[in-house]
């Protein structure tokens, strides 16, 4: 893999207040939409956040698939022709005189609607704004589409529609990686807002490597051909191989480790119960108050073994509990708490269900929360619903 390196201009040495507080706005939008309920359309509050963290005077964004637009600020009657027109003759320009920017937004080649702003923020800024909102409106429907991913494993299309939930599953850390990438070159010099978008760069990079082995588990576990390689192997061995797995993110936690007894143990596939093992205690880690105990616990039960996982930290709302292991959820309690994409809890039931086992969540103020997981004595065979 190659890189390039971009030299900064004399005049971008010393990067001016306008172009740091337009950094400033970048990161901000980027963490904001990162976090956004795409079980919600993002339209009206992207459009608002776009006018107030840049300070603009107005601005509106057109979605071509929803035919629908929004609108913060103060426009006249007819800007809803305009902004249209954009996206239908796909024509961007910035007009210094009036003030107002335009862009087509493009998800690869393809137009899928127009951003239309009207006060001061520089081009390359615009430009990044406008591929963030063009993500984010394609990450959305991504997820309205659901009930098509269904029908498409009905019809023995599983693996396409895996893939295209793989590249969705991109789209979001490489759109922050991109902008802020853009800002860099923008402004040449490490500032101390350059580094934070640095930063920024590495942390989803994580991301990435996270997200495609999350995925390629989800693909397998989805497949109607899914074979589990089961073998008998130790609890306590599995336990101990999901912590060293989590690594970093229990750092300052205080791990405790009760399986009863010692020499527990559980047939199945080792790859799959180590995922499920890894997400409750990697989730556990994120939500766990510092300096807190995580405990992992599995004992036997009549006909089978249920593995627990319990932390101290907020509570999941009751309402919530029923919908934590439904592919991209995320709880009320967990937004801008801690990084997630509302995948690895839908990878950890399916890793159960495909065991004939099953997963469930306690969570209370006074209690903490309590993953469980149970597995019959032996491995299930899987059944394609």
């Amino acid at each position: 893999m190659c890189s390039a390196r971009v030299l900064p201009s004399k005049e971008a040495v010393n990067p001016s207040p306008e172009g740091d507080r337009e950094l400033d706005a970048l990161r901000h939008l980027i963490a904001s939409t990162i976090q956004f309920d795409l079980h919600r359309k993002p339209g009206p509050p992207l459009v608002e956040l776009i006018r107030s963290s840049l300070s603009l005077e107005a601005a509106a964004i057109f979605d071509a698939d929803m035919e629908e637009i929004y609108q913060a600020g103060s426009w006249w009657p007819d800007v809803e022709n305009q902004i249209r027109n954009i996206h239908v003759f796909e024509r961007g320009r910035d007009d210094k005189e009036t003030g107002m920017m335009e862009r087509v937004l493009r998800v690869g080649e393809l137009p899928v609607g127009a951003l239309l702003l009207r006060g001061d923020a520089s081009g390359a800024t615009v430009d990044a704004i406008a591929g963030l909102v063009a993500i984010t409106f394609d990450r959305y429907h991504s997820l309205a589409n659901e009930t098509r991913i269904e029908s498409a494993r009905r019809a023995e299309q599983l693996r396409t529609t895996v893939l295209d939930h793989l590249a969705h599953a991109y789209k979001t850390p490489l759109t922050a990686i991109r902008v802020a990438s853009s800002g860099l070159v923008e402004t040449g010099s490490f500032t101390a807002a350059q580094s934070s978008l640095l930063a920024l760069i590495e942390e989803q990079s994580e991301v990435l490597n996270q997200l495609t082995t999350r995925l390629l588990q989800t693909a397998r576990l989805e497949a109607h051909d899914l074979t589990l390689h089961s073998e008998r192997m130790n609890v306590l061995a599995l336990v101990e191989e999901a912590v060293a797995t989590v690594g970093e993110p229990l750092a300052g936690i205080k791990v405790k480790i009760d399986v009863t007894p010692e020499d527990l143990s559980v047939y199945g596939d080792r790859s799959l119960l180590r995922a499920m093992l890894t997400q409750f205690v990697d989730n556990a880690a994120k939500y766990a108050d510092a300096g807190s105990t995580v405990t992992i616990g599995a004992e036997e039960q009549k006909g089978g073994i249920v593995l627990s996982v319990h932390n101290s930290g907020p509570a999941i709302p009751v309402e919530e509990q029923e919908h934590v292991f439904e592919r991209y959820f995320r709880s009320s309690s967990a937004s801008g708490s801690a990084p997630g994409t509302g995948i690895g809890l839908s990878i950890a039931r399916r890793a159960a269900q495909a065991h004939g086992g099953d997963v469930w969540v306690t969570s209370n103020m006074d209690d903490g929360t309590t993953f469980y997981a149970s597995l019959p004595a032996e491995a299930q065979e899987l059944r394609a619903s």
